[in-house]
């Protein structure tokens, strides 16, 4: 007898059976009619429809979310990323008893109905209202299909996804419409490709595909008849069945597949009865998701790539709408990443600095020319454990880098240089240069104002007997601070603003740099590896920068290709400027602070860098080919390289010629195998007046102090040279001493009475 509900009459189920068994009898089957208002079947009002005809006529198909593979320059795998594990794949490349099984366990009359089986539509309401309950389903393989386009839909969205999963007869009713636009328009063999292809199997997979690599490291299409059982009685409760967690229970649920297809007749006898007597053999394959799985280190880059894909709207006008589009997926992104460079780069990080030293070392490599960056590593690998990390070192915050980036030191000097060779000034330029000075008093900025040293800050340079007067060439080579201090009291601080400006130079953070003598002129500001080396890219290039670029190419899961916003690059320097700059730096890396990073077998040029109490070094250098910057010290600034082992190597200081300086000439040397050998336009600059020998009043030298090149290399301090420190060297006597094609400042004679003076802070930025 038929339950009744507390208040008297049938329950809600019951007059939906009734209903729909009226309906079947006379011949008015659901579809092409409407059905009556639901509150006289005393439904709820949550979660029904008011009337068929008012359900939208038009199931909405979103794309399905898949694997995005990322490539690198030469086609080769960086990484797969996924927001579901899914790829993709028609019918053809699914198996046969994949393809026999999921319908003998799901749905055994599915070339027989149309999108609702009605005998089943009636066996399960009979039983259910007998029992009172949802005892039994009848959902056909279409409407399966339906059901789970609405929880792809839903996406991770707990709202959306509990809407599209609720148990309410006007879901159901909803379903049973959207079944029918979709029987009318694919066809069965589409419906049961797209089925097979969007649900979900658990362990993370969705798709068949997906699931076939994950438990069996196999294609679809190979699939043998236990194995495709398998996963075919997985679609029922993924978690329940899951054979890597319950062999027990998977192989029963296997079993009741294999024996509903010998039912059904897709298999003989003899046929079930083996494969139920096959033990599962799982071939499990561990998912690889995201940037921590990418090869060659290279998961800073991969990370790199996808924040420049959602930071660009060229991939959607909000980043919700480039988020969607990346979560998606089913991209294949062609990134600009040389595998030989990224190889290289890696084995330098690894050869001189181990993950779990007290500092790390960044090192980015990018083209002149054309922007593409062509590695990036770190000694601290991709990843969540110790000695891990997300923080990408090489980029501006904005990107997944650090918050501010890192003091650059010296390797700031060339702007300086540049700048001053735009306004006019000679590549033989002279300042008197002391070992000591005070900030100048007052210098003019760009907005009309002065900056003045009002807290009476001195600077001294890195060695005692570095005192000039020197030229230009000499005080790069040696990294003379004073030097660079005195050029930007000559020319303003307004030049340099502009040129860093041209270079796109800026904070870690975004932010402009800061106008003041101490970061626009020794590097006491914090920025990125990959900014350096675009900027230094600007002299390979002679005179052109161009915008850092890291994806060549984007195809879509259905072929198309999008368009990739390409590098912006422009004239920024004039070519004799370009040519004088890398010449100087030539100077650096043949005789000077960088010595021990010069290449042996091509043109190159470079520039060292270390900061207040050792707590950075970097050197940044290139070649006519490719531009590479290298920061090496402690990401939280808290140490300070002194007395310190890096890589096995022990350091009683460390300079940016010294342990930067080496990772750069071997990841540089591994990169240009087998590359031209392009060689820089050089310039002819004269090396200008000799600081070790102090004119005398007649013109004549008189001796002066030792001098020597001061700086990185000396046996009891890691300096070359061995001489004593100067007596306060010579200033070129009372200034009016000519140097045969050296330009001397009239108001930048006699050095200043601090010279050699052991009091008096300084910046201590720089060499």
């Amino acid at each position: 007898m038929p339950k009744k509900r507390s208040g008297g009459g049938l329950t809600g189920t019951q007059q939906a059976a009734k209903f729909l068994g009226v309906s079947v009898l006379s011949g008015a089957v659901l579809a092409g009619i409407a059905l009556p208002a639901f509150g006289v079947l005393g439904l709820a009002a949550k979660g029904t429809v008011k009337g068929f005809d008012e359900i939208p006529a038009h199931l909405k198909t979103p794309p399905l979310s898949q694997r995005t593979t990322i490539l690198d320059s030469k086609g080769g795998l960086i990484a797969t990323v996924y927001s579901r594990d899914r790829t993709v794949v028609p019918l053809k490349d699914i198996s046969p008893h994949m393809q026999k099984a999921i319908v003998a366990i799901e749905d055994s009359r599915f070339y027989e109905h149309g999108a609702i089986d009605l005998k089943g539509v009636l066996r399960a309401l009979n039983k259910n209202a007998t029992s009172g309950g949802v005892a039994q389903g009848a959902s056909t393989l279409t409407q399966q299909y339906v059901k789970n386009v609405f929880v792809e839909e839903a996406g991770d969205d707990p709202e959306k996804f509990a809407a599209a999963t609720q148990q309410t007869l006007g879901r159901k009713i909803q379903e049973l419409k959207y079944a029918i636009q979709v029987e009318e328009e694919l066809g069965k063999k589409t419906i049961l490709k797209n089925y097979l292809n969007i649900t979900y199997f658990g362990q993370k997979s969705y798709g068949i595909e997906a699931a076939s690599q994950r438990f069996f490291s196999k294609k679809a299409k190979d699939l043998n008849l236990e194995e495709a059982a398998l996963l075919a009685g997985l679609v029922q409760s993924p978690s329940r069945y899951d054979p890597v967690n319950d062999a027990e229970e998977a192989t029963k649920r296997r079993n009741i597949v294999l024996q509903r297809m010998l039912e059904v007749g897709d298999i003989s006898p003899e046929e079930a009865a083996r494969a139920k007597a096959t033990p599962i053999k799982l071939n499990v394959s561990e998912p690889k998701n995201g940037c921590i799985t990418a090869v060659n280190g290279a998961g800073f880059f991969c990370d790199y790539v996808r924040k420049s894909f959602l930071s660009d709207q060229a991939f959607g006008k909000t980043r919700d709408d480039r988020r969607k589009v990346w979560d998606r997926g089913g991209l294949t992104i062609k990134t600009t990443l040389d595998p030989q460079a990224q190889k290289s780069t890696q084995k330098s990080i690894k050869r001189h600095v181990y993950k779990s030293d007290k500092v790390a070392t960044a090192v980015t490599i990018v083209q002149p020319g054309t922007g593409k960056v062509l590695a990036m590593g770190q000694s601290r690998p991709y990843g969540y454990g110790k000695n891990e990390t997300e923080i990408n070192y090489s980029v501006d915050k904005k990107a997944g880098g650090s918050n501010y980036g890192f003091p650059v030191g010296s390797t700031f000097k060339p702007f300086v240089a540049a700048a001053a060779l735009e306004q006019g000034r000679p590549p033989t330029q002279v300042y008197p240069a002391p070992y000591q000075m005070p900030y100048p008093d007052s210098i003019p900025m760009c907005d009309g104002g002065t900056w003045h040293n009002s807290a009476k800050e001195v600077l001294e340079n890195e060695n005692e007997k570095e005192v000039g007067p020197y030229a230009l060439k000499k005080a790069m080579e040696m990294s003379v601070n004073t030097y660079f201090v005195q050029m930007i009291e000559d020319i303003g601080l307004c030049p340099v603003v502009e040129m860093t400006d041209k270079l796109r130079v800026t904070q870690g953070d975004g932010t402009k740099l800061p106008v003041a003598p101490s970061p626009l002129t020794l590097g006491s500001t914090a920025i990125s590896p990959l900014t350096m080396a675009s900027a230094y890219a600007t002299f390979a290039s002679r005179g052109t920068y161009c915008s850092p670029t890291a994806i060549e190419s984007i195809r879509t899961a259905d072929g198309r290709s999008l368009k990739v916003p390409q590098s912006t690059c422009e004239k920024v320097l004039n070519e004799q400027t370009a040519d004088t700059i890398n010449t100087l730096l030539g100077g650096v890396v043949d005789s000077g602070t960088g010595q021990q990073a010069g290449l042996s077998s091509r043109d190159n040029a470079g520039k060292t860098g270390t900061t207040d109490e050792r707590r950075n070094a970097w050197f940044v250098g290139y070649t006519p080919n490719l531009s590479g910057a290298v920061w090496v010290g402690s990401p939280t600034q808290q140490v300070k390289m002194m007395n310190i082992t890096i890589g096995d190597v022990y350091h009683s200081k460390v300079f940016g010629g010294q342990v930067p300086g080496p990772i750069w000439r071997d990841a540089m040397n591994g990169a240009l195998e087998g590359w031209d050998a392009p060689t820089f336009n050089k310039v002819s600059i004269p090396d200008g007046p000799d600081p070790s020998k102090k004119p005398d009043e007649d013109g004549e030298d008189s001796g002066g102090g030792d001098g020597g090149d001061g700086n990185e290399g000396r046996p009891d301090d890691g300096k070359p040279g061995d001489g004593r420190p100067g007596d306060n060297g010579g200033s070129g006597g009372d200034g009016q001493q000519p140097w045969p094609g050296i330009s001397l400042p009239s108001n930048q004679t006699g050095g200043g009475d601090n010279r050699g003076g052991d009091n008096g802070g300084g910046d201590g930025a720089g060499d």
